[in-house]
């Protein structure tokens, strides 16, 4: 097969970048373009591709599905990268999915996702269903209990996530007592019929699948409505740091998310990884697990192309299954059956400040199985 080389230009090898600063998901995507942009000095520093440097190309999508396949297309034809970092929602992801297969060039998904996907030219960063869903189930079903409420967006990552949870709390003899599907952009008033509807229900857990900046209104419409996370929280796989630093203080206290990484996470590479961060992007910058995610798997794909020597993409995937780094959250690797990610799964449980302290965490990274075989629950996981 005729694959693209990494063709370098004056100035370094041209890699794209696909965040958008207009999105419903914005600020988390300003952490995974920060980051992205901080490991590319990284790895420029340490003498980049055989002394050539990353040269980053920034595609600057608009705030729609269409925007990010357009900027796709630009990356691809005009700009002649033959990789791209980027996209957070999953629907931006599937828009741009066809552009990378078509051009073969490839993509590399820093972002938790919904799982049962392959694409020969994406490399998946984020966690799995298997890597998230399933210790987020098994926390919930031991410390809170068995009736829940799902709560989402329209479109595909909600619908998606929550079939794969459903499934799981099935097993173990759970119910979902109703899922709950808002328009995406929905109001304050909006979330607070929600919630007095979701107080008549009285499930022990609410499971969001709510993203961006409608979570900031999620959560302060539950704090408005004056329930108890103690006895009721919210558990998600989504929310992070930049979402509570945009929510009314201690809006988050009390409530759940599960990712591989926290910026609470203690150890020499996450302290290295703030420290760089915030000394390049300011003190207050926000940190997430997908800005992890963006930051480490530009180390990754720069250790794969030294091994490939800088050349074609078939060659560069291949060496991608000998890359390992190690990443913040821990040693990270690619899978090279499935181009999904061995991560280390953690439960984080936020504070006042909007911090997420780690109540649970895996003892060993874990490896991905995106369509989530083997994996079940039941009523001894409770």
């Amino acid at each position: 097969m005729n694959t693209p080389r990494l063709q370098p230009r004056p100035g370094g090898w041209p890699v794209g970048l696909l965040f958008s600063s207009r999105s419903l998901t914005a600020a988390v995507e300003a952490t995974q373009r920060n980051a992205t942009l901080l490991a590319i000095e990284e790895v420029n520093a340490a003498g980049g591709i055989h002394g050539v440097p990353l040269l980053p190309v920034d595609g600057r999508p608009g705030p729609e599905p269409e925007d990010y396949r357009a900027a796709a297309l630009r990356l691809c034809h005009e700009e002649r990268v033959s990789v791209i970092f980027g996209t957070h929602m999953s629907s931006t992801r599937k828009a741009v999915l066809p552009v990378i297969e078509s051009a073969r060039t490839l993509l590399f998904y820093p972002t938790l996702y919904e799982g049962f996907e392959f694409s020969p030219y994406c490399i998946y960063t984020g966690a799995a269903p298997n890597q998230n869903s399933v210790p987020l189930a098994r926390h919930l079903l031991k410390h809170h209990g068995r009736r829940l409420v799902f709560v989402g967006g329209q479109y595909v990552y909600p619908y998606e996530s929550n079939r794969v949870m459903h499934e799981l709390l099935e097993q173990a003899g759970a119910s979902v007592i109703e899922e709950i599907y808002l328009p995406l952009q929905s109001t304050h008033d909006d979330f607070m019929a929600v919630m007095q509807h979701i107080r008549k229900l009285a499930p022990d857990a609410i499971y969001s699948t709510v993203v961006g900046s409608d979570t900031v209104h999620f959560y302060n419409a539950y704090q408005s409505a004056r329930l108890d996370p103690a006895r009721m929280p919210i558990a998600s796989l989504a929310t992070n740091e930049a979402d509570t630093s945009a929510m009314r203080p201690g809006a988050a206290a009390g409530h759940l998310t599960a990712a591989p990484w926290f910026e609470t996470l203690a150890g020499a590479a996450s302290r290295r990884f703030i420290e760089g961060f915030r000394a390049r992007f300011g003190p207050d910058a926000p940190l997430t697990a997908g800005a992890e995610a963006a930051y480490f798997q530009v180390h990754l794909f720069a250790q794969a192309a030294r091994l490939a020597g800088g050349v074609d993409t078939s060659q560069l995937l291949r060496a991608l299954g000998d890359a390992s780094f190690e990443a913040p959250q821990g040693r990270v690797t690619v899978d090279a059956d499935t181009q999904h990610t061995w991560l280390w799964p953690r439960i984080g449980l936020a504070g006042e400040d909007g911090r997420f302290a780690v109540i649970d965490e895996a003892p060993q990274a874990v490896k991905p199985s995106p369509f989530t075989i083997g994996h079940t629950l039941d009523v001894r996981d409770a």
